[in-house]
């Protein structure tokens, strides 16, 4: 049974106890079908999966978004999680006012806003690391310590393997970067609450480009901070931008060029996933162009502030 309107009808009937007057599917969701609908007087976001295991992923949301709201955060009011209005699992979240912030002139003002609310996000505490922490009761798939998560859920070595493998890095950048792996894997940081997509498509400003909401909680996690959020972050940020991100979250240059090399470290790590994904092209001319693109990145061609 393929999702549609007919299914998002049924889901908000079932927890409104009428139909909606307006189905509307939202494009661009990468994981999930989103649609907006109007009902009773106000507007929803309704998220839905194929996949059935979402739902542990929408639990967690729920789970950090309240913490999150408790830390004057703002954040969407997420109304119902759950897979008993239909087959697939899904989450019906109210439509909060706001543009998107990638549309707002001034993106330097968001960005500081950015990283104070990351310093925010990063202050709650949490227990275990991964994907599996506080908001879940199970125990058996929960990592209890930083090397139990770099081995069996980020697999570390098999990221580490794939870089290798399709020489993304020449020898003296793979020997540095398994070095400060080494060094990383040493780390005794406690975890903390981390949003692991803070970029501009995930916030909404108002006119004055205040955010006014940070969405899409769906990666968040239980992990070491500030290194973890801003290995994403400050991935999508000009020089300029990186600067003001980093004055935001309150991290001194001298502070920043401290932990910098684990930052780096596990952004290029991260990278691993697109080079399997790529590897799996069969058409030999985009596999060959998406590699180079990568090299060019990951040997340091685009930095142009070192040699």
């Amino acid at each position: 049974m393929k999702i549609n309107r007919d299914i998002v009808e049924e889901i908000m009937k079932h927890h409104f106890g009428e139909a909606p007057k307006e189905v509307r599917e939202v494009p661009g969701g990468l994981v999930n079908f989103v649609f907006e609908c109007a009902i009773d007087g106000g507007r929803y976001i309704v998220r839905i999966s194929e996949d059935q295991s979402r739902l542990q992923y929408f639990m967690k949301e729920q789970w950090a978004v309240k913490k999150a709201a408790e830390k004057g955060i703002p954040v969407p009011e997420i109304l119902e999680v759950g897979n008993e209005a239909a087959e697939f699992p899904y989450m019906i979240v109210e439509r909060g006012a706001g543009q998107p912030a990638l549309s707002f002139a001034d993106r330097k003002r968001i960005v500081r806003q950015m990283g104070r609310l990351t310093a925010k996000i990063n202050e709650i505490e949490t227990s275990g690391y991964g994907h599996v922490f506080d908001w879940s009761s199970n125990q058996l798939s929960k990592n209890d310590t930083w090397k139990d998560y770099l081995e069996k859920e980020l697999k570390l070595d098999e990221r580490l393997a794939a870089l290798e493998r399709h020489k993304l890095l020449d020898e003296e950048r793979m020997a540095d970067l398994r070095r400060e792996c080494r060094e990383l894997s040493d780390w005794s940081y406690k975890p903390h609450l981390c949003h692991a997509d803070m970029r501009f498509k995930n916030v909404l400003v108002d006119d004055s480009g205040k955010v006014c909401l940070v969405l899409d909680w769906e990666s968040c996690m239980s992990n070491i901070a500030p290194q973890w959020d801003l290995c994403v972050a400050l991935d999508d940020l000009s020089l300029d931008e990186k600067e003001i991100f980093l004055e935001g979250y309150g991290l001194s240059p001298q502070e920043y060029r401290r932990i910098a090399p684990g930052v780096k470290a596990l952004n290029i790590i991260n990278y691993a996933e697109f080079v399997e994904n790529a590897a799996a092209l069969k058409n030999d001319d985009k596999r060959k162009k998406a590699f180079d693109m990568m090299r060019s990145r990951l040997r340091g061609a685009l930095d142009l502030y070192s040699l």
